[in-house]
């Protein structure tokens, strides 16, 4: 039974290796534009009933409780926390902002649609408004070569103003993704999330209606990463990693006593 108190403990330090993976990703990503901190869930794993609550103790009498023994834990999942990051001002008329829920819709290579909440957009050479890597914001939108002045609505809508022309010119809209479960969308990276069975089918719409955010423009969506409360979450997975470490070496001590005196 010694050895098994080992095996658990081992379980914790997995555990809590992984916690501490997650903690350090957001850490990392706390000036990432757009980015949503995970939590980590754990969950025991299988218990070995010895004694079933409600057993027979005797011919009259029944267990109170029973013997359940639990064999570790393990991490169940990582949960995106789907909070708003600060609004940063910027002086690009390109960047975007969401204010509220919902992702701007992006073409991916092998055309694949990605979604993100990063929104430092720029112009390709054929006027096409692109993420930094290149990708097109989805629906296509072209502004002239022409155009003096961007105007982004909080609806989305993409007007430019054009030389000889003494209106500006309705170009577009960019339509802003919700989905029932945002939380269950795929991250992929470079800040890109992808739908999935557990998200739902993404629901394209116009900005600021039926729960969706509006489209800020000139400015930024930071990261929802509070460095405090990620220190205080490191601080607290390092020291349930060291109460673990500490289980086997007791375990051990225990061990080698029976090796040496029994």
């Amino acid at each position: 039974m010694t050895y098994a108190a080992m095996h658990i403990a081992r379980t914790g330090l997995d555990a809590q290796d992984t916690r501490m993976r997650v903690i350090s990703n957001n850490l990392a990503n706390v000036n990432t534009t757009g980015f949503k901190r995970d939590r980590a869930s754990f969950e025991t794993l299988s218990y070995q009933v010895v004694t079933a609550p409600g057993a027979q103790s005797t011919g009259e009498t029944r267990y109170a409780t029973g013997l359940n023994l639990g064999t570790g834990v393990k991490v169940q999942g990582t949960a995106r926390i789907e909070t708003q990051g600060s609004m940063q001002q910027t002086t690009n008329s390109l960047d975007m902002a969401i204010d509220g829920d919902g992702y701007f819709q992006v073409q991916l290579p092998g055309g694949g649609l990605g979604y993100t909440r990063a929104g430092n957009f720029s112009r390709s050479p054929e006027g096409q408004i692109i993420t930094s890597e290149g990708y097109q914001v989805m629906p296509g939108i072209t502004i002239p070569a022409n155009a003096t002045t961007i105007t982004i609505g909080n609806d989305g809508t993409v007007s430019a103003t054009i030389p000889g022309q003494a209106e500006a010119s309705q170009l577009g809209q960019i339509q802003v993704a919700g989905f029932p479960n945002a939380a269950g969308l795929q991250s992929t990276g470079d800040n890109y999330m992808i739908e999935t069975a557990a998200s739902g089918a993404a629901n394209l719409g116009i900005g600021g209606q039926d729960g969706r955010g509006r489209v800020r423009q000139g400015m930024l969506e930071a990261s929802n990463v509070n460095v405090v409360e990620e220190l205080v979450d490191m601080i607290e997975t390092q020291r349930a990693y060291e109460v673990n470490s500490k289980m086997i070496s007791a375990t051990d001590d225990m061990l080698k006593y029976v090796n040496q005196n029994l």
